[in-house]
């Protein structure tokens, strides 16, 4: 790709998604982008280039999906699960036991392993759960990833990347070649698309819980302060935020510290404090 090209496509993608993307990173461009030229019968880079500098606007969402659609597995690093049902949980049914709700966001979400995860925990503590109401929202700026989450199948390699075999059993029906999610589980996530760039509040409403988990490393400082400064706007004073484990607030948000002994878990800084865990 010509470097000219390549700073065009990535300040598109950056003012977009808030992708950031390095010189060393136009084989990645390449290698996402040359199926989308492909599906439109394009010969090659030059021409889907010269058709997105045209500002087609399906074309650009296309580039843009192809571009943020990251790759996801159930159960992720185990240690969020654990701690979402052996200290969040228990902590929250204490601190709403008047209200009995309780609602999780889930951001860029990609293909709905992670939400799927946390229904199968809810799914698991039913009986503890009863008369209850949890909400799990799952948001990813990829229209086409959320179809994918929705209709909840996977592939042999999807489902043996976390699922341990005995939830695979319990908790899946096969399908041809793929394995399809109960019904009972994908109607307890609600699927939405939104852009972590624009304003998240009048959107959404307010969470107790939000995974925004492997999403701030693709960002610059100034979009990871502004994504923070926004997801502490919808998140409740005792609530707990979630981020990957290369990931901080430290240097680059004063919304949010870090909750002592519990690595990836967050409090906001200014609030009443998390629920002790």
């Amino acid at each position: 790709m010509k470097p000219e090209d390549f700073d065009f496509v990535a300040k598109l993608l950056k003012e977009r998604s808030g992708l950031v993307l390095s010189k060393d990173k136009s084989y990645l461009l390449e290698s996402r982008l040359m199926p989308v030229a492909r599906r439109r019968g394009m010969k090659g880079l030059d021409e889907l280039v010269a058709a997105i500098r045209r500002m087609d606007p399906a074309l650009v969402k296309d580039v843009t999906e192809a571009m943020t659609t990251n790759e996801s597995f159930f159960f992720r690093d185990t240690k969020p699960f654990d701690q979402f049902r052996e200290r969040v949980l228990p902590a929250l049914l204490t601190a709403r036991k008047d209200k009995r709700q309780i609602r999780v966001w889930c951001a860029a979400c990609s293909s709905g392993q992670e939400p799927y995860s946390l229904a199968i925990i809810l799914k698991e503590m039913e009986a503890k759960l009863s008369g209850w109401r949890i909400d799990i929202v799952a948001t990813d700026l990829s229209t086409e990833i959320l179809e994918k989450a929705k209709a909840g199948l996977y592939s042999q390699f999807e489902v043996q990347r976390g699922m341990p075999i005995t939830l695979l059993v319990k908790y899946f029906q096969k399908k041809d070649e793929m394995w399809q999610i109960d019904a009972r589980l994908r109607a307890m996530v609600q699927y939405r698309p939104l852009n972590l760039l624009t304003d998240v509040r009048s959107t959404l409403g307010a969470f107790d819980v939000i995974f925004c988990r492997n999403v701030l490393i693709y960002f610059d400082q100034e979009t990871k302060g502004k994504v923070l400064a926004d997801v502490s706007k919808v998140m409740s004073p005792d609530g707990f935020l979630y981020l990957g484990g290369a990931e901080t607030v430290l240097g680059i948000s004063d919304k949010f510290r870090p909750i002592a002994g519990q690595r990836g878990m967050y409090e906001l800084s200014g609030g009443a404090g998390a629920a002790p865990v």
